[in-house]
């Protein structure tokens, strides 16, 4: 079974060559470093099109090296003079791929550019994908214009500033206040710590230059309508003139699939027979050819691309269920932050933008919630493309350090309607969440029915981690965070999600960000195999709360560790997969399991064991201790109110400690392999075999969980003989609960999955049932390592 698995590293070497490339630029060594630092060409950096839902064949890009200075408010522009630094664009000013890694709140940034001959008689554009937050942009010393948001794409048309020959300068003013303006800043402080990271500072997306016709295609509205079969296509220009239309034709893999023309500006339905629908499993994109035309004349054409799919909430046998394609899909993803050691909020390169993305598909999830950030185009392309839905959160305001400023109401509504309006036509993004766990939480109601008007194709998820007693009645969605394990809420009206649990944490020596300072949420686990018995418990709630309780979607923290959060599937710096994704991928599919007891729970019957609440003697968990004095009554311990609680004992002191005896009779190596705990806890707990330590665990659990039976407690069982186990539980507050079982856990896989998902046929029998231990993993893209203490590493594969 393979443990933690790891990528080779580029050789550092390639650091000292790059340090004397491109004028006084070198790269950074930060605390944290991924691999893809190292292949950062600082003279053709990010060249990727910035921009796949609207591409014109004519673009330069303006990353690299810039000359860079740290301001004052109040400087003049500095135009015409060498500024004293130098700066990798577009990395922020404080990350290590900068070559700064410094805070400063004001910057300036200049560069100059060659328009190309054969952009003459065309408008210019200059685009910025984001400037965190606050950009004046200044070309050859004329002001074109000033920006505010950090987060969303702008452009500014500088032909009227344009010199007729020679260079242009291009200079970029910027202010960002962080935590002490009241504006969207996500997990960005100027105080890291806990669940709060490093700010980022000034340009942090490309920066490019684009020619377009005098009269030009502005803006693609793209919606989807799979039950009409069609698609609405609305192409906005940059000018109104008589005798404009616009003509979209889309293409499956080269093939005409559809045509509609009318006029600019338009709603026009362009009709697709038979669509071939977009989904995780088949992420089918149509392409997309829009002309602008006068009259006969074409003036303008842009090529995009297109999804059919559709998003709904309907009631499915009594439950509100999110639905895809008309169908119900159980939405199961990670929290992906977006945050890069060496990047901050910028990804090093293409290849390490679309990594996360195809590791979330590798782990078998068909969901991410793109956590109060919002990326750059190519982020979504690529999700796009890989199939995969997204939920979209807004940055917050007035996150949880720092110091908290009055909210400006009307700057937030303004950058909430550009992401929308940004992202729209990405077909992988099915949600728009507004709030975080009630931070910067205002005007709910109207942002919500905004947001709505503006985009009635997707679902509005009012406020992700919605604990408290808020009007669940906004929204599509009721969504509650619960950690270290999932909870399920409850509506009537709304589909329900957990839109954060798990958070399990593991330590990576010498992938940490901090290596004195890192944490999970609840307790840590040693190794993958740990992890995933872990992870796998968890998703098994979940499939419970599928079933019984009308959950529709979960989202896991996290994709990767965060600075010091030691939480994530991989570490910070990608280096490390800490938990085999094949098994990953078995827990996400929800298979049925089946358990055969060892040591039977009271969940359906109730079992007889000794107990008291006083404490006890020291030797209290040992074989030989005299337990005739303790109580005897039956499990489960605790009180009737406690979720998931089948109580055949009142238990309401903070301590109670169990004993009994069992017999396991005769288990084979196999029978070994699938013993599992069954137990529900609440709080704290340990658990004895035979005077030895066999589990242990803090926090609560909201039902009955399996979990992986160590070799330890193994080790410590008595075949054909009396065992004993002995249990303590301690509770602080609220509800509690106690049971404890052991069975054998065989997961049923159903026959039109046999041999699917790493599964070898002979495996498998004729039901498709296989014990989770025993799987042969054989996943093409895979492979042998020789690196010492490693099993297998990621041979990376183009989608």
């Amino acid at each position: 079974m393979k443990r933690n698995i790891y990528i080779l590293i580029v050789p550092i070497v390639l650091l000292f060559c790059m340090a004397d490339i491109s004028l006084g630029w070198s790269l950074q060594e930060g605390r944290l470093m991924t691999r893809w630092a190292y292949e950062v060409d600082p003279q053709n950096t990010l060249p990727e099109y910035p921009r796949p839902q609207m591409v014109r064949n004519d673009w330069m890009n303006l990353n690299g090296v810039w000359e860079m200075q740290f301001g004052d408010e109040g400087d003049p522009v500095p135009a015409g003079q060498t500024l004293s630094g130098d700066i990798l664009v577009p990395f922020p000013v404080e990350s290590a791929i900068s070559g700064v890694m410094h805070h400063n709140d004001r910057l300036w940034y200049r560069r100059e550019f060659q328009v190309p001959s054969e952009w003459d008689d065309q408008r210019v554009l200059l685009h910025f994908g984001a400037v965190d937050w606050e950009s004046g942009v200044y070309v050859n010393g004329n002001s074109v214009g000033v920006h505010k948001g950090g987060y969303d794409p702008f452009s500014f048309d500088v032909t009227p500033y344009l010199n007729s020959t020679g260079p242009q300068e291009l200079i970029v003013r910027v202010f960002d206040p962080t935590d002490d303006g009241g504006y969207a800043r996500g997990k960005q402080t100027l105080y890291p710590g806990g669940i709060m990271y490093t700010p980022c500072t000034g340009i942090w997306q490309t920066v490019w230059l684009e020619p377009v016709p005098q009269i030009s295609i502005e803006e693609l509205k793209l919606v989807p309508d799979i039950d009409r079969e069609l698609l609405k296509v609305t192409g906005f220009v940059s000018q109104t003139v008589p005798g404009l239309t616009v003509e979209a034709t889309a293409y499956d893999n080269g093939t005409v699939a559809g045509s509609v023309s009318g006029a600019a500006n338009d709603e026009l339905s362009l009709t697709m027979n038979n669509p071939k629908l977009w989904s995780p499993d088949n992420p089918f994109l149509y392409d997309l050819t829009v002309v602008l035309k006068q009259g006969d004349t074409v003036i303008d054409q842009v090529d995009s691309y297109f999804g059919m799919r559709k998003i709904s909430v309907e009631e499915v046998d009594g439950t509100n269920r999110l639905m895809l394609n008309n169908e119900y899909v159980f939405q199961m993803g990670p929290l992906d932050q977006g945050y890069w050691p060496d990047g901050i909020y910028t990804a090093p390169t293409d290849d390490a933008l679309r990594y996360d993305l195809e590791m979330t598909k590798a782990f078998g999830f068909n969901m991410t919630r793109k956590h109060i950030k919002v990326e750059p185009a190519r982020w979504y392309y690529w999700a796009d493309k890989l199939g995969l839905m997204v939920w979209q959160d807004m940055p917050s305001v007035n996150s949880y350090t720092g110091n908290p400023q009055p909210i400006d109401r009307a700057q937030f509504k303004t950058e909430l309607q550009r992401m929308v309006q940004s992202y729209h036509n990405h077909p992988s993004i099915i949600m728009w969440v507004i709030f975080n766990e009630y931070q910067g939480m205002h005007d709910t109601k109207q942002l919500c029915e905004m947001v709505k008007s503006m985009d009635p194709s997707r679902l509005v998820n009012s406020n992700s981690g919605d604990n408290s007693n808020h009007d669940h009645t906004i929204g599509d969605v009721f969504d509650i965070h619960n950690y270290p394990p999932p909870a399920v809420p409850h509506s009537d009206i709304q589909a329900t999600a957990c839109g954060e649990y798990g958070g399990i944490g593991m330590a990576v020596t010498g992938h940490m960000y901090d290596e004195n300072s890192s944490w999970g949420y609840g307790s840590n686990v040693q190794s993958g195999e740990e992890l995933a018995a872990r992870y796998d418990s968890y998703t098994q709630m979940l499939a419970s709360f599928n079933t019984n309780d009308g959950l529709s979607a979960a989202v896991y923290t996290q994709i990767t560790d965060v600075e010091i959060e030691v939480n994530g599937l991989m570490t910070y710096d990608r280096a490390v997969i800490k938990a085999d994704p094949d098994l990953i991928k078995v827990s996400n599919k929800q298979y049925t399991r089946t358990y055969e007891d060892i040591l039977p729970t009271s969940q359906q019957t109730p079992q007889s064991w000794r107990y008291t609440t006083s404490a006890p003697a020291n030797d209290w968990y040992t074989t030989a201790f005299d337990d005739s004095g303790w109580n005897e009554g039956p499990g489960g311990f605790g009180t009737s109110m406690t979720p998931g609680a089948v109580v055949g004992t009142e238990w309401s002191t903070s301590d109670i400690w169990l004993r009994r005896n069992f017999e396991v009779g005769t288990l084979t190596a196999e029978d070994m392999e699938k013993l599992v705990w069954r137990i529900h806890h609440d709080e704290d707990v340990e658990v004895y075999i035979n005077g030895v330590l066999a589990f242990s665990a803090a926090g609560y659990t909201t039902t009955y969980m399996p979990l992986q039976v160590s070799e330890t407690a193994k080790s410590a069982l008595i075949e054909n003989g009396i065992n004993t186990i002995a249990v303590h539980c301690h509770q602080t507050g609220g509800g509690q609960y106690i049971d404890v079982g052991m069975a054998l856990e065989t997961v049923v896989i159903p026959e039109d999955n046999c041999g699917a998902w790493g599964f070898s046929p002979a495996d498998l029998n004729k039901d498709c049932s296989v014990d989770l231990e025993d799987m042969t993993i054989f996943a093409a893209d895979w492979m042998e390592c020789s690196m010492p203490d490693q099993v297998g590493c990621i041979n990376h594969v183009n989608p």
